[in-house]
């Protein structure tokens, strides 16, 4: 799975287009969802959190799940009706083996009464954003002993996950570098300040595109989360060039956040 640069022309990215699936997906999640300041994006992350229970990339306990699942009810049917939420629950699978969970969502979902859409969204992300497994998407690798591991990106720095449990971190502060040698993904660490040292962590991945293609998100979560700014782009060496030019394009979370509290956007209208 590979994104979409918004500033190139989709076809010359898209080589095989029968073969290509495109889904609309959230790239960037930040740590407080209270800075999203429009509804129609808490609904487009809710929704995001709805699919990620669904395909089970958000694992939780059985509480936060039937929580979880018992706002997005609230949301899509409003308040509590017996009958309803069983008829609903019958025919909506929010998580493989539901069946199991159903009495509890409904213990919680009679809880919500007079809960609107907007707040039911509010309510599941302030619960999501706690969850270790929230916004994260594992990119399976190696360690230098060969031990399978997951290696993934988020607002704070790298991780590393074996199966769905974080063993590791490093946050942006921590790192000088990003690089990949064909299926090497390169972590160069900064010293610590008692120690000259300079240590170098190497993971391997199943190909050189796979390990390009999460170098590159990991550019662009450190750029959108840790700039001021887009970063300029670089001039383009007249003869010979080494490694990639790519770089972040658009705006960081802060400029982002800036555009909208100016007001230099439009308010979308939008039905649910």
């Amino acid at each position: 799975q590979v994104w979409l640069d918004l500033l190139k022309p989709v076809m010359k990215q898209i080589r095989r287009p029968k073969h290509v699936v495109v889904k609309f997906v959230v790239k960037f999640f930040p740590p407080d969802h209270a800075q999203l300041q429009e509804e129609l994006t808490r609904y487009l992350f809710a929704l995001q959190v709805k699919q990620d229970l669904a395909q089970g990339r958000l694992t939780c306990n059985d509480t936060s799940t039937a929580l979880l699942i018992s706002h997005i009810v609230q949301s899509e049917i409003g308040d509590f009706d017996e009958t309803i939420d069983r008829e609903h629950l019958a025919k909506n699978k929010y998580i493989p083996q539901q069946e199991a969970l159903e009495d509890k969502i409904m213990e919680f979902h009679r809880s919500h009464m007079g809960q609107t859409p907007a707040e039911s969204d509010f309510q599941l992300l302030e619960i999501a954003r706690r969850l270790e497994m929230y916004g994260i998407r594992l990119h399976p690798a190696k360690d230098r002993e060969g031990t399978k591991i997951n290696l993934a990106v988020a607002n704070t720095g790298i991780l590393v996950f074996q199966g769905h449990t974080k063993i590791n971190a490093f946050n942006w502060a921590k790192v000088r570098k990003l690089s990949f040698k064909r299926k090497r993904f390169l972590i160069k660490l900064r010293p610590d300040v008692n120690s000259s040292f300079q240590d170098t962590l190497e993971f391997l991945m199943a190909s050189r595109d796979f390990c390009k293609s999460f170098w590159k998100i990991c550019v662009e979560h450190h750029a959108f989360f840790r700039l001021f700014e887009e970063p300029k782009p670089k001039p383009k060496p007249v003869l010979f060039s080494r490694g990639s030019s790519f770089r972040f394009s658009g705006r960081t979370q802060k400029q982002v956040l800036d555009y909208v509290k100016e007001g230099g956007h439009k308010k979308v209208q939008f039905e649910r």
